[in-house]
C-alpha cells in the first residue's frame, strides 16, 4: 500500500516535471513567433521605405538642377530644395510628430499581441 502510494507520488512528480518543462518550450516557440513576426514586418517596411527615399532623392535631385536652371545658377537650385525641406521638417514636427509616436506604438503593439 505504501509502495503504491510512494509510486503514484513519483508518477505525479514526473507528469509535473514534464509539464513545466512542455509549458517552457511552448512559451519560448510562442516569442520566437512574435518576435520572427514582428522582425518580418520591420524588414519589409525598411525595405519599402529605402525603395521609397531613393526615389524622393532621385525627384530631389532633379528638382534641385531644374530650379537652378530656371534660377541661373545651379546651387541655387540646391539651396531652394532645402528651404523646402526645412519649411516641412518644421510643419511636420509641430503638426505630426505626436501622430507618428501614437502610429508607431500602436503598430508595435498590434504586432506583439497577434
Amino acid at each position: 500500500m505504501m509502495e503504491d502510494v510512494e509510486k503514484q507520488i513519483e508518477t505525479l512528480f514526473d507528469t509535473a516535471v514534464d509539464y513545466g518543462k512542455t509549458s517552457l518550450e511552448l512559451t519560448k516557440l510562442k516569442a520566437i513567433d512574435k518576435i520572427s513576426d514582428i522582425a518580418a514586418s520591420l524588414i519589409s517596411k525598411i525595405f519599402s521605405a529605402v525603395i521609397v527615399l531613393c526615389f524622393f532623392l532621385f525627384a530631389t535631385l532633379g528638382l534641385a538642377f531644374w530650379l537652378g536652371d530656371v534660377l541661373g545658377k545651379v546651387y541655387l537650385g540646391f539651396f531652394a530644395v532645402a528651404a523646402i525641406y526645412g519649411i516641412l521638417a518644421i510643419l511636420i514636427h509641430l503638426v505630426m510628430s505626436k501622430w507618428v509616436k501614437k502610429l508607431v506604438c500602436n503598430f508595435i503593439i498590434k504586432n506583439a499581441l497577434n
